[in-house]
């Protein structure tokens, strides 16, 4: 398989949780760049968090080999260590309670199919420059709408 190389950093975060919400993500792809960011009313963090992931992936026309990189555990530990489980329990978590979030996580699962993608955690707001990127977005994002620029 000789698929385009991308690297792919996320962010996403809310002011009150639940509250109004951004996500941001830096695509890049060859010698080429994409800033991405969007914005929720009201919503979490743990939904904004998937919503950079898949807007990003979303945004791709053709398989990729893909390095992502969050700062979300939630996200990284759910696409690679809860989501089977979920699948065989019928969309249940272990204590057999409904996966908050299913509507984002069908979509998540959906966007990975096509594409190789290997997940990296690293810690948030620690100077990682694409981490740092993505909240600056995910901040951008929640600015604009709440008439903060």
């Amino acid at each position: 398989m000789n698929n385009q190389k991308v690297t792919i950093f996320t962010d996403g975060g809310c002011r009150g949780n639940p509250g109004p919400g951004g996500w941001g993500a830096v695509v890049q792809f060859a010698e080429q760049e994409k800033e991405i960011y969007g914005y929720d009313p009201e919503t979490t963090n743990n939904r904004m968090e998937l919503m950079a992931a898949i807007s990003a992936l979303e945004l791709l026309k053709r398989p990729c080999d893909i390095n992502l990189t969050t700062d979300s555990q939630y996200v990284r530990k759910g696409i690679l260590e809860w989501m089977d489980g979920w699948k065989k329990r019928g969309w249940k978590n272990s204590a057999k309670k409904p996966v908050k979030n299913k509507d984002l996580w069908l979509r998540l699962d959906d966007a990975v199919q096509r594409h190789q993608v290997e997940w990296h955690w690293i810690k948030g707001h620690s100077g990682h420059a694409g981490n740092e990127r993505a909240d600056d977005l995910a901040n951008r994002a929640m600015d604009e709408k709440q008439g903060n620029i």
